[in-house]
């Protein structure tokens, strides 16, 4: 079984704005909600390709419960621990001519019960074999070592962990060996300390994070593709889809989705396969459908 990991879900409210002034009145055009999360997105693009999965982490308050009551809705398996405290977070998304802009809210505190809480749910329901996908920002109370100690703690069960995180959440998680990492470009150079130059230098600090742990990295690139260095130091590089880009949010984590979907096949049809996820996702207001991303895929490969 596939399990995702959201410690930090989130209600995101895209409002679109012809042209936004500051310390105006601005009235949007249109406005959407979504509930997500990086892990949730995961699963929602592993559902919409046919492939199940288990949501799990923390929720709170209304906002908490109006997430549950989506991913029931959405046919998502899920197992959160309620905290008692606070409420799910709403993250804005704001879109105009210019640009996009997120503002992201902290989200709500977690006790350290709550913790051994969720900790004591995935040490039991976890088995030998299964992935375990540990992806997005960790909420008030948690700690940059979290995917860590989860991932310790889960050593003896041959665990394939996928980990779409950064900083040091990610850094830390090296030493056990992850399955995947997928940084974006800004996210591996901010992690390595340095501008990142060319396509060259791009699979270095691939190859460097790979030499300190992760089996396979992928780096996406956004309009310049993404490239992959794989477990037996092979890479691989993909052009980005010809698209038009309606938003990027969740882009990222379908590709995470479509590389997990796709790996049974082998490294060159996971990345294919996660390069059309992450631009069916930015070439529309939601989620990657399975139908775009057939599109994408086109005739090169036959999908799952």
């Amino acid at each position: 079984m596939i399990y995702t990991l959201t410690l930090n879900p989130a209600i995101d409210y895209r409002m679109d704005v012809k042209n936004v002034i500051y310390s105006e009145t601005n009235r949007s055009q249109s406005e959407q909600i979504s509930f997500g999360g990086k892990g949730i997105n995961v699963s929602k693009v592993l559902k919409n390709l046919g492939v199940e999965s288990v949501a799990l982490g923390f929720c709170a308050g209304f906002t908490g419960d109006a997430l549950l009551a989506h991913l029931d809705e959405c046919g998502i398996k899920n197992d959160f621990i309620k905290l008692s405290k606070g409420t799910t977070r709403i993250n804005l998304k704001l879109f105009d001519q210019i640009c996009e802009t997120e503002i992201n809210a902290a989200g709500p505190e977690v006790s350290e019960n709550e913790k051994a809480m969720l900790f004591d749910k995935i040490n039991n329901t976890v088995t030998y074999g299964d992935t375990v996908i540990l992806s997005g920002s960790t909420p008030v109370g948690t700690d940059s070592g979290i995917y860590s100690d989860i991932m310790k703690m889960l050593s003896d069960k041959n665990v394939i962990f996928v980990v779409d995180a950064t900083g040091e959440l990610l850094k830390k998680s090296l030493v056990h060996k992850p399955f995947l990492v997928k940084p974006n470009k800004s996210e591996l150079c901010a992690l390595l300390g340095k501008m990142l130059e060319g396509e060259e230098e791009i699979i270095n600090g691939a190859i460097r994070l790979r030499d300190e742990g992760a089996k396979n990295v992928l780096v996406s690139m956004g309009s310049e593709g993404a490239i992959l260095v794989d477990e037996s130091g092979n890479v691989h590089k993909i052009a980005a889809h010809k698209i038009d880009v309606v938003g990027t949010v969740g882009a990222g984590d379908s590709m995470v989705a479509g590389f997990v979907a796709g790996i049974e096949k082998g490294a060159e049809f996971a990345l294919a396969l996660a390069n059309a996820c992450g631009g069916a996702t930015a070439s529309m207001t939601g989620l990657a459908t399975k139908q775009a991303v057939e599109k994408l895929m086109g005739r090169l490969y036959s999908l799952l």
